[in-house]
């Protein structure tokens, strides 16, 4: 007797000699491989439509790729440079300030779990695909004055010591080269003034006061009015220039 498991081998089973398969089944079977053809474009556009949506449990999955064991709610100093080499910026690069002013973050090298997951869940990224994808729409930022207006002023407490009330001067000078160096034609000048000068320490209102002389004097100085509401910083920067280009 035949064996009743070779009733299952589909692939071995045969229509018997003469017999002919109804037009009604052989339409179902294409109707059927149609519908098979048409539902995996579906389901491949659809799963393409999550991933680009923004998952909050995602993001916090790809943030502990850059955490520790031992503190995984703290991104620090190593996560951050493994972070910039998967969405391909030096640390140094300004759009890192940029990213960090969008993050609300207190500490220069580190990132909270909650600063990461709100910057990211505005930005819409939860990978470092989408990072990349956005790092010409930080950088133009900084085109709009009012933005970077925001984001000068909290470079300063971002990149201060905590420790300290004040900026120390070579921190200001490295801050003012990435923010203000290539716009600000007398950059070169104020850093060798400030080089020169008494001056240890950089406080807020004449790191505000900096920005505003930038935006304003022109390079000859001719509209810098000595009585006007400079910080005392700023007039004797002016004063020490003009003897220099005096000699």
């Amino acid at each position: 007797m035949t064996s009743d498991l070779n009733q299952f081998n589909f692939s071995a089973t045969k229509m018997p000699r003469g017999s002919k398969r109804s037009r009604r089944t052989q339409a179902s079977e294409t109707d059927m491989t149609h519908d098979c053809s048409e539902k995996r474009p579906k389901q491949q556009q659809s799963r393409r439509q999550k991933d680009e949506v923004f998952n909050n449990n995602r993001c916090i999955t790809w943030f502990r790729q850059y955490t520790t064991p031992n503190d995984p709610d703290t991104l620090g100093p190593a996560g951050m440079e493994k972070f910039c080499e998967d969405i391909g910026v030096e640390p140094t690069n300004i759009v890192m300030l940029v990213l960090a002013y969008k993050m609300n973050a207190r500490q220069q090298c580190y990132f909270t779990q909650s600063e990461w997951t709100q910057g990211f869940s505005d930005l819409q990224c939860d990978n470092a695909s989408k990072v990349k994808s956005k790092l010409d729409h930080l950088r133009s930022c900084l085109n709009d004055f009012n933005t970077f207006k925001g984001i000068y002023r909290y470079a300063y407490d971002f990149t201060k010591d905590k420790d300290q009330r004040s900026m120390d001067v070579e921190t200001a000078k490295t801050m003012l080269m990435l923010l203000l160096g290539k716009d600000w034609s007398l950059y070169p000048e104020f850093a060798k003034f400030l080089d020169s000068s008494k001056y240890k320490v950089i406080n807020k209102d004449q790191w505000c006061n900096i920005l505003e002389f930038s935006r304003t004097i022109n390079e000859d100085l001719s509209n810098y009015d000595i009585d006007g509401a400079w910080p005392v910083l700023l007039d004797e920067f002016v004063e020490w220039l003009r003897q220099s280009r005096s000699q």
